[in-house]
């Protein structure tokens, strides 16, 4: 018997979440776009509403870019304390339905609805309705669902019609569905592998499924087999609820600057920011890192990453940020530009685990670990309850970033 997997994506989430708060605008119609810095012209665009997208505005595009397009494009900074809160709210929703729900980014997630459809008909494109119905209801939002017998198809399904729609993609339709579809349509295929794919005749999704899968290992790798699994229907991985997901490998933060830094002043400030962000990150996974990773972006686009092994397992923002400034003073040449800069936090150990790595150092080194990390999930409690602006490091240099517009941040999936 077959699984009965959906994809429940919310449409333009960014800009719907802000006009939630802003009704007259929402009925207006008008284009809005949401973006990190609606007063910078090198801002980025994070997600656009159905409007701004009939427009040609497109989610990764310069402001100046989106604006020579559309004159009229209203733009709102992004909120990302609101998006967290709805998202959490939508999965509480899905989860009325089945205790399967995979969070696949802020505003998608996989329900397996296999083991409870009869508890409510036993009908998915019905399901998958009233589920579209529930969220417009009781948010204002509105979900696109698809509804397959494998998480890549209903992913498909939930792209293949917007907004506020249900696609199921059966063993009989999937064919005619999908595989006159740019191979570009298919999940994880990107610029470079379709190009590489185009050098061998293959287009679509369809060309991509016929093709030989030994053909396709030899040109992709493993990759080729993954792809193949995929167009031709073979693809069964489980949905995954939160609570089954391993822990991560790592932790980032990333932002691209208004202006290049070339001073000391301007990258201590950016870095402490960043490692601030990466340590509450840490903080909230229960995690410590034992390494940290520096990415270095120069306004020509080329990239430099540097890693540095900490004394002991952390999850301070200051021992982050000291090992960070130390990797960029041996590696970078002030006053050469800097555009972007990406502060991670790897090899990451459970708290109990780095709690006994610790014990192994000096007494005095511990007490003063232990002091900052009290006081930084002091911090953490004041921003959650009055929010994350109410508490942040003085670094002076928050006009000048992109928030999200860098190698470590994820726009809007759309």
């Amino acid at each position: 018997m077959d699984r009965v997997i959906l994809h429940c994506d919310l449409n333009s989430f960014y800009a719907s979440a802000e006009l939630l708060d802003l009704p007259e605008l929402r009925e207006s119609g008008a284009p809005v776009a949401v973006c990190g810095d609606p007063a910078s012209r090198r801002g980025v665009i994070l997600a656009k509403n159905e409007a701004a997208k009939a427009a040609g505005v497109k989610t990764g595009e310069t402001i100046y870019q989106a604006r020579n397009k559309c004159p009229d494009l209203v733009l709102l900074p992004a909120h990302h304390d609101k998006y967290r809160h709805w998202s959490r709210v939508i999965n509480a929703i899905y989860e009325r339905f089945t205790d399967l729900v995979e969070p696949f980014s802020i505003d998608e997630s996989w329900l397996d609805l296999t083991g409870s459809l009869h508890l409510f008909g036993g009908d998915g494109r019905a399901v998958a309705d009233r589920i579209r119905a529930t969220v417009r209801e009781e948010t204002g939002l509105t979900v696109s669902v698809g509804v397959s017998f494998n998480k890549v198809f209903a992913k498909m399904g939930s792209d293949y019609k917007k907004p506020d729609a249900t696609t199921v993609i059966t063993r009989e339709n999937f064919r005619q569905l999908l595989w006159p579809l740019p191979v570009t349509d298919l999940l994880f295929v990107g610029s470079a592998a379709a190009r590489t794919l185009a050098g061998y005749g293959i287009h679509t999704i369809g060309d991509l499924a016929v093709c030989d899968r030994e053909a396709l290992v030899s040109i992709l790798g493993k990759q080729g087999a993954t792809l193949h699994a995929y167009a031709t229907g073979a693809e069964h991985s489980s949905v995954l609820p939160a609570r089954d997901q391993p822990p991560p490998k790592s932790v980032g933060n990333g932002s691209t600057f208004r202006r290049d830094l070339t001073t000391w002043t301007d990258i201590r400030a950016a870095v402490t920011a960043l490692s601030d962000q990466v340590a509450a990150r840490l903080r909230r996974e229960g995690m410590k890192c034992t390494a940290v990773q520096v990415t270095i972006r120069d306004p020509n686009f080329r990239d430099i990453c540097r890693q540095k092994r900490l004394i002991a397992p952390s999850c301070v923002s200051r021992d982050i940020a000291e090992a960070a400034l130390a990797l960029i003073e041996e590696s970078w040449n002030v006053p050469s530009p800097i555009r972007a800069l990406t502060v991670t936090g790897q090899n990451l150990l459970p708290e109990g685990e780095a709690a006994e790595q610790l014990s192994l150092f000096a007494r005095e080194a511990i007490d003063r670990r232990d002091k900052l990390e009290k006081l930084e999930r002091a911090v953490d409690g004041l921003r959650a309850r009055f929010g994350r602006g109410a508490v942040g490091p003085a670094s002076g240099l928050e006009e000048d970033t992109d928030p999200g517009d860098g190698p470590g941040f994820h726009p809007e999936r759309e």
